[in-house]
């Protein structure tokens, strides 16, 4: 619960109520404010004003009380999943490139998380959170790969603690612009918000949290791109899209940190117009979960598990290789 202190002055004087708080509130949108005006949340002076259109007569102090967000419970759909791996304690699954992991604003359906509550069953609702029930690590909606979810309570619990012991391994390969040098890499940085853009990571100079990428070249074609695997130490939001802009080699259609970049690297193809057609057109970025390794958390065997580049990749692939 949260109250907000709105004042307004002679200047607004015979303005509606809901246009009024939401010029000096410009976080919260006008149609939020409405729908708090209705609901009883404002108040001026001890009163409750429930009617948007209130006209207000200037120099008024408005308190405003915005309660919590509530989030729907994530309902089951049957939505078709590639298991790579499963027993009785956990999956793996191969995420698709267009799948969102767990519901949020703008995606309260189509996740994975809805996708295994079908699957599973009620057994999986309460692990791991209401809202995130058996997810033990996440993918961006348009990273592909292998995801481990968890069954129960006790595997989910095991693997959450390799996670922060940075025992269960995970590899990627993407694709990323221009000829990588040198062919293998340690990138040891901060993580952090952008200052400038709360919507973006980056690389900070101080403060924001220890993200560790060891990367290896594994194909060039020529000076346009290259195909990298990256192994993830830590597990920081955006790192290897944040780490591979810093050393200078963006992911191939990155739309947030990758796509001003391209143009210096398109520079250097001046004779296979495919291959630039296709590395501006790719959709989105190219980046797999490629292989994750973990020790079972209840039978302690280790479990290895890799799955091939999707179609997407793998056609870009092919024709990069006519450069």
């Amino acid at each position: 619960m949260e109250n907000l202190i709105i004042s307004v002055s002679a200047a607004d004087k015979g303005q509606r109520l809901d246009k009024v708080l939401a010029a000096h509130a410009p976080q919260i949108s006008r149609a939020r404010f409405q729908a708090l005006i209705a609901a009883g949340h404002v108040s001026c002076a001890g009163k409750t004003l429930d009617d948007g259109a209130y006209k207000v007569k200037g120099d008024e102090a408005f308190t405003v009380v915005i309660p919590p967000a509530v989030e729907a419970t994530p309902q089951p759909q049957k939505i078709k999943l590639d298991i790579v791996y499963e027993d009785d304690d956990l999956l793996v699954v191969n995420k698709a490139p267009d799948m969102v992991v767990h519901p949020a604003a703008g995606n309260h359906e189509g996740t994975l998380v809805n996708a295994l509550l079908a699957y599973c069953g009620d057994t999986l609702s309460g692990i791991g959170g209401v809202k995130r029930p058996g997810i033990v690590h996440r993918l961006d909606k348009e990273t592909s790969g292998l995801m481990v979810v968890a069954k129960n309570d006790a595997a989910h619990h095991g693997l959450s603690e390799q996670l922060a012991a940075r025992t269960l391994k995970r590899t990627y390969q993407a694709i990323v612009w221009g000829d990588v040098s040198p062919a293998t890499g340690h990138i040891e940085t901060q993580i952090g918000r952008s200052k400038t853009n709360r919507k973006k990571m980056t690389v900070l100079a101080s403060g924001g949290k220890t993200a560790v990428t060891d990367y290896k070249k594994l194909q060039n074609f020529g000076l346009m791109a290259s195909l990298v695997e990256c192994r993830l130490q830590t597990g920081r939001t955006h790192q290897i899209r944040v780490h591979m802009a810093h050393i200078k080699h963006w992911l191939v259609g990155d739309p947030v940190y990758g796509r001003a970049s391209a143009q210096k690297f398109l520079r250097l193809n001046k004779t296979a117009p495919a291959v630039t057609e296709a590395l501006l057109d790719f959709p989105r970025q190219a980046l797999h979960a490629a292989a994750l390794e973990f020790i079972h958390p209840i039978s302690e065997t280790k479990v290895s598990l890799e799955c091939a580049l999707p179609e997407d990749m793998q056609r870009l692939l092919s024709v990069l290789k006519e450069t």
